[in-house]
């Protein structure tokens, strides 16, 4: 009998037109660094008495399927990940350089049917009804680009055959750390030594009775966007900004060329007020937890702008 490895393991994708049902077309395979998704069922230990010390059988309890995938942030596969967070951007076609602008707030958001296939076993499941609760990357000076989305799926139905037929995969041309650029207000942000950026739908899971023990729906609440800036000691322009309590724009870039770039802008950002420690004749850094309100000009917090030669997602 063949072992499962991960190695073989294959991701494929589709957007759902109905919530929790899987697309008979229209998958894509998706590369992944680590994926938590598929069913749990606990059970609940007996509480009856009367039948002496030895325990009487378990009862199931409810199903719950949610879990991180880590994902690479590249030029093509990152835009589904990005509209299954922030809903289906507006694309602009430009001579095949297409400009895609997600933005945050969307009423409604899709849910994906996303297949885990282990082919050695074969074991294929489904996990039908996925939407994406947040999403987290962390800036630094090198190492591997990487983003962490947080998921809540309705259920997973297992098989022996994959549901997802032959999905269509893109070419992989990852952005790396050293592209990674911070500005303030338009102006490049010195002295970074990490940074995180993160985004949260603040799904609301719909759990109601059912026969299955699923959940209904997960229901986006408040928008929240939120990360970290670490930086050396050299200026105060942003403790500066945190006396005052006035907002600034932040914006999170990697670029290839000028043709090929992923750009987040949150356009209102405050920072709180932060000590400055002393740990050593090293150098001093501060640390700045920053959150963002709605812009009041643009009427938004965050906007994601992905170009490439991908025609839509």
């Amino acid at each position: 009998m063949a072992r499962a490895r991960g190695a073989n393991a294959v991701m494929a994708a589709a957007f759902e037109t109905t919530y929790g049902t899987a697309p008979v077309a229209g998958y894509k395979k998706l590369p992944f660094v680590s994926c938590a998704l598929g069913d749990e069922q606990n059970l609940i230990a007996s509480d009856l008495l009367g039948y002496g010390r030895e325990p009487l059988p378990p009862s199931r309890d409810v199903v719950n399927n949610e879990g991180d995938a880590v994902v690479p942030v590249d030029l093509r596969n990152f835009g589904y990940w990005l509209k299954l967070l922030m809903g289906a951007p507006t694309s602009v076609d430009d001579s095949g350089v297409v400009t895609h602008t997600f933005v945050s707030g969307a009423l409604t958001l899709p849910s994906m049917a996303i297949e885990l296939g282990m082919p050695e076993v074969p074991s294929f499941g489904m996990n039908l009804g996925v939407r994406a609760n947040s999403m987290k990357i962390q800036l630094q000076r090198s190492g591997l680009l990487n983003a962490t989305m947080s998921l809540i799926a309705q259920g997973e139905t297992k098989n022996t055959a994959t549901g997802a037929g032959s999905p269509t995969t893109a070419v992989i041309e990852r952005f790396s750390q050293f592209m990674g650029d911070i500005k303030r207000n338009d102006v490049a942000l010195g002295h970074i030594v990490s940074a995180e950026l993160m985004y949260s739908n603040n799904l609301d899971k719909v759990e109601v009775i059912r026969p299955d023990g699923r959940i209904e729906d997960a229901d986006p609440a408040m928008v929240a966007v939120s990360g970290n800036i670490n930086v050396r000691f050299a200026d105060t322009v942003l403790l500066d900004q945190a006396t005052s309590g006035d907002p600034c724009e932040l914006s999170f870039g990697w670029q290839i060329d000028a043709d090929n770039a992923l750009l987040f802008t949150v356009h209102s950002v405050f920072l709180p007020k932060a000590k400055t420690p002393i740990q050593g004749p090293g150098g001093i850094q501060a640390g700045f937890a920053w959150q963002a309100a709605k812009g009041p000009t643009v009427g938004k917090t965050c906007t994601a702008e992905l170009i490439n030669d991908v025609t839509g997602y």
